[in-house]
This record gives structure tokens, C-alpha cells and sequence, in this order.
């Protein structure tokens, strides 16, 4: 099988991304790697999921791209299904070649060999598991190409001599911090000290919910007398009243 595909980058960056391991990686889309491959494992593993003729088949395997001498790759690898006994292996060649406009023309050749679900899929539609194949390395060199734009994790700029990061900034301590020196604070008057020191060691709730005090103190609404209370006066001073006309009344009576 031979496939090309075109990329708007040049030669160069596509060989360095090629040593790359991490780059290659990146470049394999839809990629899942293993946190842990182990030490005799291929530089790129992990798990892969592809769709070829109606089925989806998720694989865990590795490749490996080892430079050739006739300025080519060979770029080996072997999966095994997920869920399922089927395997895949292949051995291909990947050939780098300028093109116009400043671009790299990506060739592939090689041979595959498979059992299990996609050697059935095959078997139903050679076109479908065709096509998938071919998008699955026009996707590679496509990825490949943008890893070679994107810088190395060893490139990354750092910070120049005498200037600092954000993250490497020492952060004040909290306004309710104990261990933050109360009287340091401008414009702080005795009140306001008290308020910190009465705040500190209680919870963000209780804080939320408490009262202000000092100054800020609500003023308390004048009392008023309720209905119940009037009443309670107002009868003995009636029963005197009373008493005072029937004492006059009875007095005059004499006088007559």
C-alpha cells in the first residue's frame, strides 16, 4: 500500500519532530498513552480507537521510528484488541520530499497483517478498512506537522535573569490571618482592632452573621408602649375619678 500527503511545512522541522518521541505521539491521533510503559516497551504506547467498516475496534499497542540510511523511516509497530484476541503488526516507510511553496510531500509505503474483527471487517468491505487506513496516516502526517511547529518541552522561553514569575510572588497573608499584625494596618483605630481581635478564631459564618459593633452599631428603636400597658393604667385612674365625683357629689348634698 502507498499513500502521499501534502504539508505547508518544510523538511527540516518534520525530521525533528520525527527523533521526537513525544512529538510522534502527538502526532497519532486520538492517541491514549500509558503513564507506565515500562522499560522494554516501544518509545510510543498506548491506546488507540479505530472505525474501519462499520466496526470500532479499540487496540493497545506501540511503534517505534527509527532513522534509515537512505534518508527514510522505518516506522514498525504491533497492537493487540483491547476486548478480543484479534492483532495487528505493520511495517512501513515514511519518505520526506520538498515541494513547492516551502511544503514537504509525505510519502507512506509498507504491509499490514491482521486478525480478529478488522480481518473480518476486510473481508466485508476491503474498500471501507482501505479508507480508514488512508485517513488514519493523512491525520498522522497532518498532526506530524503541526507537532514540528510546536516547540519542544525543552524549548520552552523561561523567565530572564533579575525578573520574577507571577507564581514565584510571596502572597500577603489573609485579613484574618492570627498570625497578620493587626496594628500595621493604616488608619486602624482602637475600635477596628477590637473588631479583628473578636473576629479571629471564629468561623466564616459566624463572622458573616455577627453584628457590627463600635460605631457601626445599629441604634436601638425608642420603646413604646403596647395597648396591654394602657389599658393597666388607665383603670385605677378611672376607679379614682369615680370615687372623687360620688365623694363631692355627696358632699354638696349636705350642704343643701
Amino acid at each position: 500500500m502507498e499513500h502521499e500527503v501534502f504539508v505547508p511545512v518544510p523538511e527540516e522541522p518534520l525530521r525533528e519532530a520525527l527523533a521526537d518521541p513525544e512529538r510522534v505521539a502527538r502526532a497519532v491521533p486520538g492517541l491514549q498513552r500509558d503513564a507506565d510503559p515500562g522499560p522494554d516497551a516501544p518509545p510510543v504506547t498506548g491506546r488507540l480507537k479505530v472505525r474501519a467498516g462499520g466496526h470500532t475496534i479499540t487496540y493497545r499497542g506501540g511503534l517505534r521510528v527509527v532513522a534509515r540510511g537512505d534518508g527514510g523511516y522505518a516506522v514498525t509497530g504491533a497492537a493487540h484488541e483491547a476486548r478480543g484476541s484479534g492483532a495487528v503488526t505493520f511495517s512501513l516507510v515514511l519518505r520526506l520530499a520538498a515541494a513547492a511553496e516551502g511544503g514537504t510531500q509525505v510519502s507512506f509505503s509498507g504491509t499490514a497483517s491482521a486478525d480478529g474483527r478488522v480481518a473480518e471487517a476486510v473481508k466485508t468491505s476491503p474498500q471501507a478498512v482501505e479508507s480508514a487506513v488512508r485517513r488514519l496516516l493523512a491525520r498522522f502526517a497532518e498532526g506530524l506537522a503541526a507537532s514540528a511547529q510546536a516547540p519542544a518541552a525543552d524549548d520552552e522561553p523561561s523567565a530572564p535573569a533579575g525578573v520574577s514569575r507571577v507564581f514565584d510572588a510571596e502572597v500577603p497573608p489573609p485579613a484574618l490571618d492570627p498570625l497578620a499584625d493587626a496594628g500595621e494596618v493604616v488608619g486602624a483605630g482602637p475600635e477596628a482592632a477590637h473588631a479583628r481581635r473578636t473576629m479571629i478564631g471564629r468561623s466564616a459564618e459566624e463572622v458573616d452573621h455577627a453584628p457590627p459593633r463600635g460605631r457601626y452599631a445599629p441604634v436601638p428603636a425608642p420603646e413604646t408602649l403596647g395597648g396591654g400597658a394602657a389599658l393597666r393604667w388607665a383603670a385605677p385612674a378611672a376607679a379614682v375619678l369615680v370615687a372623687s365625683a360620688i365623694v363631692v357629689t355627696r358632699a354638696l348634698r349636705k350642704r343643701r
